[in-house]
């Protein structure tokens, strides 16, 4: 494996997408978005909310070349009703051309912080195995902002990702999820598309045991947002609404 010049920066976003923009200094430091500034070459998972990023981002500290000439290359996406991870490995070797060349490429997520929950770990793992430098800027990660918030374990959790859309399946992942939770003292975090916020929430309620407790994390760092945690059955006596727009956290500790 040789070593490149280049490196890999990872670039953590606001937070807001799909929600009023805050203001891009109250998440970020000043040295990541200067560190963004500067960068020509970037990895997105969509070019059209990268773009508004990287807007805001010269309206702090200038480009480093005029938005228009930034090279952006979206992540491969994988076939549609395939698997996460059906997607050609050189199609992702190849996303680091540039820092192969000795560039500095960017990653930038819609998840917050890049290759967390993210499909980005993969273009990650060519880096190291390319031998290209990885260098990730601080900023926000929202399940980690959730669990913060929670007051649940912050110890021992885990991340389960997205929860199975049919009913039944569903049902009997969360038991075991709290099956898990109970015995082992481990908060559990999952997510969902912001239209089916409401969904789960209901899907959560009806599955979990009355004293576990359920913290709601819903648009961490933006305008409205908020982390409430009570008991299901507190929940069950007074039913959280959950915006359809906003993306949420959802952890439990039995």
């Amino acid at each position: 494996m040789s070593r490149s010049d280049g490196r890999l920066v990872l670039v953590p976003s606001t937070l807001d997408l799909q929600a009023a923009p805050t203001p891009i200094t109250e998440v970020l430091s000043h040295g990541a978005i200067a560190r963004a500034a500067g960068i020509e070459h970037w990895v997105v998972e969509n070019a059209k909310a990268a773009r508004a990023f990287l807007k805001r981002v010269g309206e702090v500290v200038p480009l480093a070349r005029p938005l228009q000439a930034l090279q952006l290359v979206e992540l491969p996406r994988p076939r549609k009703g395939a698997p996460a991870d059906d997607t050609d490995p050189k199609a992702w070797a190849s996303l680091l051309a540039p820092a192969l060349a000795g560039q500095t490429l960017g990653l930038l997520s819609d998840a917050g912080l890049p290759a967390v929950a993210d499909p980005g770990a993969r273009l990650v793992a060519a880096a190291h195995a390319h031998g290209v430098v990885v260098e990730v800027l601080a900023g926000a990660s929202s399940l980690t902002l959730a669990l913060a918030a929670s007051g649940l374990n912050g110890q021992r959790f885990a991340f389960e990702g997205y929860l199975p859309q049919d009913s039944g399946e569903r049902a009997r992942r969360v038991k075991t999820l709290e099956q898990r939770s109970r015995q082992e003292g481990q908060t559990q975090l999952v997510i969902e598309t912001p239209y089916r916020n409401q969904a789960l929430a209901d899907a959560l309620l009806a599955a979990l045991q009355p004293a576990t407790r359920l913290s709601l994390a819903c648009g961490l760092t933006s305008p409205g947002g908020f982390c409430a945690t009570r008991t299901v059955a507190d929940w069950r006596r007074q039913p959280p609404v959950l915006p359809d727009t906003l993306p949420a956290v959802f952890l439990w500790l039995a």
